[in-house]
């Protein structure tokens, strides 16, 4: 059976490949912490889509989401102006901590690695 993909999957694909490039220039022009886009989720109505952005540095995260929020308006009014749809989601940038959890977790087995098998 195919798989099939809705028009919200859709958006979402193509607002994250343009909203990664927007974020990667800001970055790069504004001297930001470095952040890029990991993941957008577009609601089923298209009014909202939620930005998942990484850091590289953790602590640099949460500072450079609140930039980010601050500067959704600026991007969505350039999504207008690039995409070819009536009506361009709000956007909202939230921290994506899978990435950190990951690492988290990979230091903690390899710590445990180290120590050798338990004794019983």
């Amino acid at each position: 059976m195919p798989t099939t993909f809705n028009r919200a999957d859709r958006i979402s694909a193509e607002l994250r490949r343009l909203v990664g490039t927007m974020v990667h220039e800001v970055v790069r022009d504004n001297a930001l912490p470095s952040v890029s886009v990991s993941d957008v989720e577009a609601s089923r109505d298209l009014d909202v889509a939620t930005v998942y952005v990484t850091a590289l540095l953790a602590e640099q995260g949460p500072p450079a989401v609140k930039l980010l929020n601050e500067m959704a308006k600026d991007f969505r009014r350039e999504l207008s102006r690039i995409m070819k749809i009536r009506r361009v989601p709000e956007l909202r940038f939230k921290y994506d901590d899978s990435v950190d959890k990951g690492e988290r977790i990979e230091q903690l087995l390899r710590a445990d690695r180290e120590r050798g098998p338990a004794q019983d």
